[in-house]
């Protein structure tokens, strides 16, 4: 292979995992002094910044080394892509090494750290009930945008970096500095703008100077990527209308969701990060429950087109809230509207707010006892409750414990205003027989998360809550095809006879939990003894399961706990136009089509990657699981398997895995509906564990929609897919291909904040 740097690039990834090259260098490698990282740099950056972080011991260095190499355990997608760098050695970088984060709605300083972490590559959660928003402040004044200069007027050595602004009566002049913050605080000021009550609630009329932003394709220094600001000088006037639709009242759910989107849309566009988002609505919010429905639309010629006014809608997940126990009615009928739209999962509130607090309520009869009065009586008896039994504590403390339900973009982690970070087990390169592999794995893992626990954060709320109630996630992928080696063809056709409770059955099961279980120790036995060591306060919480499907991608391992979407298909993957990585993709004989998000002037998608007005791609990858060609096992068709089993399977690794929640996508037919209803509705009266999963429309051939992350093949689709690849492969060494069209720094900034295509799978898709 040809040199490009001092690192090796030969055989860093398996050969079962096409799309590990593309992802890797345009999601996790970073440019420096001689090309690009190989893996075994990216790991040796990554590590030293956790050694000098943790205060790691040299054994532990070794064995996290040698799990990175083979590929075994990973920190997360963010610390991957940061770690080890200069930029994130700053405090008010800090946020940047994080997936997760959650954020109680409550003041415009919510808006404005929301933006910020995106920013910074964080998925942002937000809970939108009415008891946070409407501490929000009223809005008095009309704010009227009269002017946006162009982008870039200012010369690279006259530009400034804070935004600054000046005020003469109602005159507002807004000069937006060429920084994260400057972006941010922009946005914020018109915020805070629309409710000072120095206008008297007369029209502000704003004048806003783009020159001191860095233009189109201007590198973006220390975090990395290039500069893209095209929608920066649309969003005020978006805000504006928002605000100004609100005058004389508060914000309702949906605006307030709006506005955080809006800022999400810009920063997509910018190409700062992919966007990943959470919106927890209160379950009674009837305008929040129906504010995607409709959202796309299909033509008589098969076009799909997307309402304008709530396009932004698409960058987060919604969630509702129940805070008691919902009937079977009520979850009939929720479960029908996710059929429908994909959008509106259930949480159990009291549930995620018990695991929470399990310092506190260290038995399954306590967390029962707690769930049942926090439903019956409610939130202010179950807090004198806790207070009672577990002596006296501050009043912002109980606050807190009480609203720790805040959930990440794709929810598997619970908190309150929190930022956690996760580390990923790849069970797919380990042998089922192989107990201290899977030991070592879980203990490398455990330790990658537990060293960001050192960190102090800049912002209060954010440091408070870490003081309060310090959080880890150690996730793991791969568990389906782990089991599939484990347990073989029969394993697979229980599944598809829907993972029924015959001896069989009962006994696989006995087995999962087994495994489930050990992992489980292992990961708490390292975190709390790191903690110990350290003198920091033990996480009350410490695993969880992330969709993962980007980091997946890295060794073929079907995302989380799901099974694959097929024994083979067509992975797509996104680029920004003209990626350098996309480019050698199509050298590599891969294909390239225009993204969901690429329009012409009636909203219809483009279909050439090359049209002016495309700005992302997608590169599609024809996959093939890594046990297709066991014997029996190609017969046996996944998208039959029932929701049912998978909801089933689900709930095992919540019981004996997961402290937080395990991030679930749970794939039904119309028919399904009632017995997946009713299958919910049990499992919260028994308490169970059930805390919040997704609930997606099955993809059957009548109602595929475009472009999705995955296709399904069949095994004479997915060969002469294959034999495609190969005729229109003009280079047989990707690395080759790719430092061809390498120049300059690279145009993503890491991975999403969720790290995983899957759980963004509810946002893109158009209803039916």
């Amino acid at each position: 292979m040809a040199a490009f740097g001092a690192g090796d690039h030969r055989a860093d990834f398996p050969a079962t995992a096409p799309a590990a090259n593309p992802v890797f260098y345009r999601t996790y490698s970073r440019k420096n002094a001689s090309g690009r990282e190989s893996w075994s740099e990216v790991t040796t950056r990554n590590l030293e910044g956790l050694r000098q972080l943790g205060q790691l011991t040299q054994e532990e260095v070794d064995l996290m080394a040698r799990m990175q190499a083979e590929k075994k355990a990973l920190p997360s997608g963010r610390w991957l892509w940061i770690g080890g760098t200069p930029w994130i050695n700053k405090e008010e970088n800090f946020s940047g090494a994080y997936n997760c984060t959650s954020t109680n709605l409550i003041d415009w300083e919510a808006f404005g750290l929301m933006m910020d972490l995106a920013m910074m590559g964080c998925g942002t959660g937000a809970i939108i009930e009415p008891h946070l928003i409407n501490k929000l402040p009223l809005i008095k004044n009309p704010i009227n945008i009269k002017k946006v200069t162009q982008i870039g007027t200012t010369p690279s050595t006259e530009r400034q970096e804070k935004t600054t602004y000046i005020i003469e009566d109602n005159e507002v002049f807004i000069k937006v500095g060429d920084c994260r913050r400057g972006w941010v605080d922009s946005y914020q000021l018109l915020l805070e703008l629309s409710s000072k009550d120095q206008f008297l609630g007369q029209e502000v009329n704003i004048e806003i100077d783009l020159g001191d932003i860095r233009p189109v394709g201007e590198s973006l220094k220390g975090f990395g990527g290039m500069a893209n600001p095209v929608k920066l000088k649309d969003l005020y006037s978006r805000v504006a209308r928002l605000l100004n639709k609100a005058i004389g009242r508060k914000l309702t759910s949906v605006e307030c969701c709006l506005l955080i989107d809006e800022a999400a849309v810009t920063i997509v566009a910018g190409n700062i990060r992919r966007s990943a988002g959470m919106r927890q609505f209160s379950s009674e919010d009837q305008e929040a429950a129906g504010c995607k429905e409709n959202l796309w639309q299909q033509d008589s010629e098969g076009n799909w087109s997307i309402d304008p006014e709530r396009d932004a809608l698409r960058m987060a997940n919604h969630t509702r809230v129940y805070h008691t126990r919902p009937s079977q009615e009520v979850i009939l009928e929720a479960v029908k509207k996710q059929f429908q739209s994909g959008e509106g999962a259930i949480q159990f509130a009291p549930e995620a707010i018990a695991r929470a607090n399990a310092d506190l309520l260290d038995t399954p009869e306590l967390r029962k006892e707690f769930i049942d009065i926090y439903c019956l009586q409610g939130k202010e008896a179950a807090g004198l409750w806790l207070k009672s039994n577990h002596g006296p504590m501050e009043a912002n403390e109980l606050e807190h414990r009480l609203s720790r339900y805040g959930l990440n973009p794709c929810g598997e982690i619970l908190g309150s205003d929190f930022h956690c970070n996760l580390a990923e087990i790849h069970l797919n390169q380990i042998d089922p027989t192989d107990e201290q592999g899977q030991e070592d794995a879980f203990k490398a893992a455990a330790l990658s998360v537990a060293c960001l626990l050192n960190h102090r954060f800049e912002v209060k709320r954010y440091r408070q809550s870490r003081e309060w109630d310090p959080i880890v996630g150690v996730s793991f992928t791969g568990l389906f095809d782990f089991f599939v080696h484990a347990f073989g063809t029969p394993w697979l056709k229980w599944w598809e006879s829907g993972r029924p409770e015959t001896d069989e059955g009962i006994d696989f099961k006995n087995k999962e939990s087994s495994y489930l279980n050990r992992w489980k120790k292992v990961v708490n036995k390292t975190v709390w003894d790191y903690c110990d060591r350290n003198g920091l306060r033990r996480p009350n919480r410490c695993t969880t399961v992330q969709p993962a499907g980007t980091k997946s991608l890295l060794t073929g391992a079907a995302p989380g706990w799901h099974p694959p979407k097929a024994q083979r298909f067509i992975r797509r993957i996104t680029f920004r136009k003209n990626d350098p990585v996309a480019m050698a993709c199509m050298d590599y004989g891969y294909t390239v089509v225009p993204s969901q998000s690429d329009k012409d002037e009636n909203g219809r998608l483009l279909n050439d990657p090359f049209d002016p007005r495309c700005t992302e791609w997608l590169v599609e990858i024809p996959t093939e699981v890594s046990w297709a060609n066991l014997p029996g096992a190609d017969q046996v068709d996944i998208n039959d398997f029932t929701a049912l089993a998978q909801f089933d399977f689900y709930m095992q690794v919540q019981r004996h895995y997961t402290d937080h929640n395990t991030s679930a996508t749970i794939e039904f037919r119309e028919n399904e509906i009632e017995p997946l209803a009713n299958a919910l509705h049990k499992a919260i009266q028994r308490g169970d564990g059930y805390i919040s999963a997704a609930l997606l429309a099955r993809f059957d051939a009548n109602a595929t929609f475009p472009r999705l992350p995955f296709e399904p093949i069949d095994a004479e689709s997915y060969e002469q897919l294959q034999a495609e690849v190969i005729n229109r492969r003009i280079s047989t060494d990707f690395f080759e291909a790719l430092s061809r069209y390498d120049e300059g720094e690279l145009t993503e900034a890491g991975p999403a904040g969720c790290d995983s295509d899957k759980c963004l799978l509810p946002l893109s898709k158009p209803n039916n």
